[in-house]
């Protein structure tokens, strides 16, 4: 016979001291983490030791701003707030003030490397910022994959309930499918080349990538805006910027 709960006599269990810096780092080697966090790590020394040589700086009526922005965001609309969130983060206000001050040096380095270039830029790759509503039920197995599409196609079952059913991909099966407006220059290149001649409303694949086998539903499409893709545009430039340099780097170590 199963015993109930309250005649299971409970332990007691000893109290858990807050994690060190060093927990937190061997927790990340022990789960296989620490190179991504590393990789995290030296872009952000590549950023700053960048802005060192081009002299960009950040002043203190910059930084009150930023962090002002920062807690009204963030809704830390008083000093108590403020702490308790601080607090939570397990920070300093000297570790946020380094956080905010490495966004906006970071803003400045992307304007300083690419400002100039940006519009023609622009131009040349119109095509790549245009953006797309997807949906999206991703599949490791091309059979089941097979049986998912004809049941769309065919069978007109709901796109929406098979997503939440069959979908391996974690925020498609949340959402029923849907993975929200992205750029073209953000997707994988085997769906961006799958999708291309794609209209409103129309299921296509399976489309297989490394993750599986994808089918897609185009839910809109919107035109190319230079005002919409601008900051896409800085942050796919400055990427591979900060990929080749951190890399070089290394190979040169």
């Amino acid at each position: 016979m199963i015993e109930t709960l309250e005649n299971i006599e409970l332990v007691s269990m000893p109290e858990i001291a807050l994690a060190t810096d060093e927990d937190v780092i061997a927790y990340l080697r022990s789960c296989h983490k620490i190179a991504e966090y590393a990789v995290l790590a030296e872009r952000n020394a590549c950023v700053l030791s960048m802005c060192q040589q081009l002299d960009l700086t950040v002043t203190d009526e910059e930084l009150q701003t930023s962090g002002d922005a920062f807690r009204l965001e963030h809704k830390l609309l008083g000093i108590s707030e403020t702490l308790v969130w601080l607090q939570q983060q397990r920070i300093t206000v000297e570790d946020w003030s380094r956080g905010i001050k490495l966004e906006l040096l970071t803003k400045k380095l992307k304007e300083h490397l690419f400002g100039d270039v940006i519009d023609a830029h622009y131009l040349s790759h119109r095509q790549h910022y245009q953006r797309v509503a997807l949906s999206q039920i991703l599949i490791s197995d091309l059979t089941e994959a097979k049986k998912v599409i004809y049941a769309i196609q065919e069978s007109n079952e709901s796109f929406c309930a098979l997503a939440l059913e069959y979908s391996k991909g974690k925020q498609s099966k949340q959402n029923g499918g849907f993975v929200g407006v992205r750029f073209l220059s953000e997707l994988m290149p085997e769906i961006v080349q799958a999708i291309s001649q794609a209209k409103e409303g129309e299921v296509i694949g399976p489309i297989h990538t490394k993750l599986g086998y994808h089918i897609l539903k185009i839910e809109k499409r919107f035109p190319a805006e230079f005002s919409e893709s601008r900051e896409q545009i800085f942050k796919s430039l400055f990427q591979d910027w900060l990929q080749a340099n951190t890399t070089s780097t290394s190979r040169t170590e």
